[in-house]
């Protein structure tokens, strides 16, 4: 059996964030995108549309000195949904981040219309980003 194209979209947008390519990233973003990120953190809170997206992916990488980095570990996508499994690692002021988490993204049309992160120890998050 095939793989759902979904999953090429998701290796896709992968590359393109590992890679910085925000160019790239944003082609497959809604420009009405809705990202949630939750926490008690300076990053939490709800992204309203495709600038303000990216714009938080960059201050990840520049509040983490470009340490921030994320490693698949599955994948399971539909016509409406992606699911990643991931693991994410960075370094900010003396601290580590170095955890599981899942990204559930909402697609239609083959753009991203609205993602939520969830992760596995959201106090270590929280703390980290502080």
């Amino acid at each position: 059996m095939a793989d759902h194209p979904n999953l090429a979209t998701f290796r896709s947008i992968h590359t393109a964030f590992t890679t910085g390519d925000m160019d790239t990233l944003a082609t497959f973003f809604d420009e009405d995108v809705v990202w949630h990120t939750p926490g008690r953190h300076p990053l939490a809170g709800t992204y309203q549309g495709r600038p303000a997206t990216l714009a938080s992916f960059a201050e990840e990488f520049q509040l983490s000195g470009g340490t921030y980095s994320v490693e698949v570990r599955d994948v399971f996508a539909n016509d409406e949904h992606i699911v990643a499994l991931l693991h994410a690692t960075a370094d900010r002021e003396g601290k580590r981040l170095d955890q599981d988490y899942v990204i559930i993204f909402h697609v239609s049309a083959g753009k991203i219309h609205a993602a939520w992160e969830v992760w596995n120890d959201q106090p270590s998050v929280d703390e980290f980003w502080s």
